[in-house]
């Protein structure tokens, strides 16, 4: 594997924090011991000889990449994942010519084998009307900074709890889509594709797929987008990216270019230039007047 990847980002618990999850009565359950989220990966490849004793979830988003175990090698493509089992020989990469994003997750526990069943061959995770993707990715991202504020036992226990939910969302994905199913209008058109670009809003989106995904012409998709929402599907979709990016700039210490990652735009000079097109200030600019705005109102309080 290259040393990094642009907007890349990860945390490699120590072996003590380690052997605290194990020996806690809930933790021990399911706990993380690598968590981490790669951005065209260009280049990534492992391989490990030698089984580790943790399983491996590795959630692509986008591009392709593949995986072997012993001598069986599957392909993964956008909007699958797979869970290497522990105490297996595995390799895994991504492919030269689409490199893949991924989340992953190495994680331990008495009831691990019940998440990383049937999930050794690539398990679809298609965007639709019910999937909750981006919420599943919000699950995800609450993991993480929970680890990043400290490896105290109530971060332990809370990570692990959330990491129950996330891997649930997967490994049990009908019950997951089907939960909040009562009151969701699937006639409203609008909403639907709205929605549909919420759950990919790490990538590009074109009229032509919209069209696709909702059974209708594009020249329909784009007037319905005019009557409902005032805005052309691609300025729609550009303002939810700008807005995602802004909670993220304000509730997160991420790069300004992991951000990029994050709502699908790859080249950090124009994510500057549209981000100001919406907000008249840099995203620099926007957290540093978020900062001091919240500076004042904790005075104030």
């Amino acid at each position: 594997m290259r040393d990094g990847f642009v907007g890349e980002r990860s945390i490699i618990l120590p072996q003590m924090i380690i052997d605290m999850e194990m020996k806690d009565p809930l933790v021990s359950s399911l706990y993380i011991t690598d968590i981490g989220y790669y951005p065209h990966a260009d280049n990534h490849y492992r391989t490990r000889m030698t089984p580790i004793d943790q399983h491996v979830l590795i959630y692509c988003v986008k591009g392709e990449g593949w995986f072997k175990i012993g001598n069986k090698k599957c392909k993964v493509e956008e909007n699958q994942y797979f869970i290497l089992p522990a105490g297996k020989r595995h390799s895994y990469g991504t492919t030269a010519d689409n490199p893949w994003t991924i989340y992953w997750i190495h994680f331990c526990g008495s009831h691990a084998n019940i998440y990383a069943q049937d999930a050794s061959t690539p398990q679809d995770v298609e965007p639709g009307v019910t999937s909750r993707i981006f919420e599943r990715n919000n699950i995800f991202e609450e993991i993480f900074r929970t680890l990043e504020n400290g490896y105290c036992m109530e971060n332990l226990r809370y990570a692990s709890s959330l990491l129950h939910h996330y891997l649930a969302s997967l490994r049990y994905l009908v019950q997951f889509r089907e939960a909040p199913k009562k009151g969701i209008n699937t006639d409203d058109i609008a909403m639907a594709l709205v929605h549909y670009m919420k759950e990919n809003i790490d990538k590009k989106i074109t009229l032509k797929q919209l069209a696709e995904y909702a059974g209708y012409s594009q020249s329909y998709v784009f007037v319905i987008f005019h009557d409902k929402l005032q805005m052309s599907p691609t300025n729609y979709f550009n303002k939810m990216k700008i807005d995602y990016a802004c909670r993220l700039l304000e509730t997160t210490d991420m790069k300004i270019n992991q951000i990029c990652f994050k709502v699908g735009i790859e080249d950090t000079y124009y994510f500057s230039r549209l981000f100001k097109s919406f907000k008249d200030v840099s995203p620099k600019k926007y957290r540093d007047d978020f900062k001091l705005r919240d500076m004042e109102q904790k005075r104030q309080e």
